[in-house]
């Protein structure tokens, strides 16, 4: 089961029928484990979706029952091993993540978590976001996040992506460490799409509001052959946004650096309609196990990265989804 929105719009779609098609796909961040769903998109009616009384699977993976949450002294120690590791190899940046643990028991009300109010919350609270939940077999996942990895126009081959990086609370002004984050990110799209299109179109650095936080945006359009598709966004995954650069070395580093599978977290999500090709980055996201959820968080660290504000970031990425989180009352 899958319930889904696009950015901007407020319709909700689910994944019905005949298993003919394979509309949805998500990818893991290291591209070895996929979770599909076949079928045809379906549009389900507010009416249907307010009757839904959705329930969570219960993950028991082995992985999760032997998992320990870094604690804030943890994590900022790992972040000053990232900064002299950025410094001494002389990289513009790595992105690490982290894992917040939130066991169902610290939540107010019964602690039993009503995922059809929670999700409509999150669709509201992000109307440019692609918002989604899903549970199959024994696994659960929900998240919001407005970041494309790609786009492409059936009818005109448009190809659109952007790079989105850079984080800060929206009342804070832009440092120079929050530009060079994004810069990476910005470059390395731009050289992949010039071996694919002589017809690019770049747009200024905005900002880009997503709920408490911003980011720095840039976006990119290019026409493209169709059969290149798969290849753009083999050469974009990971982009330095989610994963540094020069990208297979941060991979490598991130490997030894984090202590928990990043699984579907900084993955990707494929949706095909009759239009459209769509590529979104998995990034405000939360599995949920028999105990609690696992809210998945990162940041880019480069060698202006501050270990407290970076820890900071990761809190504010967290209430993207704790916040829209609704338990029922007890009675």
């Amino acid at each position: 089961m899958i319930l889904f929105k696009f950015p901007f719009k407020p319709e909700i779609f689910s994944v019905q029928g005949p298993a003919k098609e394979i509309p949805v796909r998500f990818v893991s961040f290291d591209e070895k484990e996929t979770v599909t769903f076949s079928g045809m998109l379906t549009e389900v009616s507010e009416d249907d979706f307010l009757k839904m009384n959705l329930t969570m699977a219960d993950e028991k993976s082995n992985g999760y029952l032997q998992f320990q949450e870094e604690s804030k002294e943890e994590y900022q120690g790992k972040i000053e091993q990232v900064i002299t590791f950025v410094k001494e190899n002389n990289i513009p940046k790595l992105v690490l993540s982290r894992q917040k643990y939130l066991p169902y028991r610290s939540l107010s009300g019964s602690g039993e978590i009503d995922f059809t109010k929670s999700f409509l919350k999150l669709c509201s609270s992000y109307p440019n976001a692609f918002a989604y939940i899903f549970k199959d077999g024994d696994r659960s996942w929900m998240g919001a996040f407005s970041e494309l990895l790609g786009r492409f126009n059936k009818n005109t081959s448009a190809f659109e992506t952007m790079s989105l990086a850079g984080t800060l609370p929206l009342n804070e002004e832009w440092t120079e460490k929050e530009i060079e984050e994004q810069k990476p990110v910005s470059i390395y799209i731009a050289d992949i799409l010039k071996k694919y299109s002589n017809t690019i179109h770049i747009s200024e650095t905005y900002d880009h509001h997503s709920g408490n936080i911003k980011h720095l945006r840039t976006d990119y359009k290019a026409i493209i052959w169709k059969n290149d598709l798969d290849q753009i966004i083999e050469d974009l995954h990971p982009t330095p946004a989610v994963c540094g650069i020069p990208k297979e070395f941060c991979q490598k580093a991130i490997a030894t650096f984090e202590k928990h599978p990043r699984s579907l977290y900084a993955g990707y999500i494929r949706i095909e309609t009759d239009e459209e090709i769509q590529y979104f980055v998995n990034l405000r996201c939360a599995s949920f196990t028999e105990s609690g959820a696992h809210l998945y968080v990162g940041g880019g660290i480069n060698a202006k990265s501050n270990a407290e504000k970076e820890w900071q970031e990761t809190e504010l990425k967290a209430a993207a989804i704790l916040k829209n989180l609704i338990t029922t009352d007890v009675i």
